[in-house]
């Protein structure tokens, strides 16, 4: 992965340069680096493969995807700002970087599907910039630990995705397999750098939030 803009810059330059960051993520003027995994679009593949409701379906599962990475991009983002280890803080802007393929396939494919991202948007790139913030300051252990966890939960997340989108909606299927595939990836990566197992409650509370996030974005 290439270098990102905010290593060197002094703390209140970084925080400015994350602000800008935010607006080009949360606006959608993000690219991908590779090509989209479901290849180029052609205007009547989703009529002839997909009913309205199977649309509908899929819109709304694409976009808490959509969510998930706008989570992801601003919760490494925010765990990078503050990590001391150089090398750290290299793994977790590089997932951040692929992390914007995610977003960019997934904001695609709600365009396809004639749908748009989450309302609430700004409110949870917000609060995984903050929680990201909050879990460079753990050490950097835990700092791991809670990207592995992350990656591991998103992992179950796809794949129950992957069983719950039409089967005819092969569009979608194929973002979600490399999706998923480059999150094993991540969660592999933190793991050897020696990611800690974070506590049970932690876990919990992940979980808890993943699932109210992710039953408001399907219908906001």
């Amino acid at each position: 992965m290439g270098s990102d803009p905010v290593r060197g810059l002094t703390p209140i330059d970084k925080l400015l340069s994350e602000i800008g960051r935010a607006v080009q993520v949360l606006d959608g003027s993000v690219h991908a680096s590779r090509p989209n995994p479901a290849g180029k679009y052609r205007p009547d593949d989703d009529a002839t493969a997909l009913t309205p409701e199977e649309q509908r379906h899929a819109a709304g599962l694409m976009r808490v995807n959509h969510v998930g990475e706008i989570c992801a991009q601003a919760l490494y983002r925010g765990q990078a700002l503050f990590c001391r280890d150089a090398a750290i803080r290299d793994v977790l802007y590089d997932a951040a970087a692929e992390e914007v393929d995610h977003l960019a396939w997934c904001r695609q494919r709600l365009d396809e599907l004639r749908s748009g991202p989450s309302l609430l948007n700004p409110l949870w790139y917000a609060g995984s910039f903050a929680l990201g913030m909050a879990a460079s300051r753990a050490g950097t252990g835990k700092n791991l630990g809670f990207m592995a966890e992350t990656e591991r939960q998103v992992e179950q997340h796809l794949d129950g995705h992957l069983t719950d989108l039409p089967k005819t909606d092969e569009r979608s299927r194929s973002i979600v397999v490399q999706m998923r595939d480059d999150e094993i990836e991540h969660r592999n990566t933190a793991e050897t750098h020696g990611a800690d197992v974070l506590p049970a409650p932690v876990k919990l509370a992940m979980r808890f939030m993943s699932k109210v996030m992710t039953v408001t974005a399907y219908r906001l």
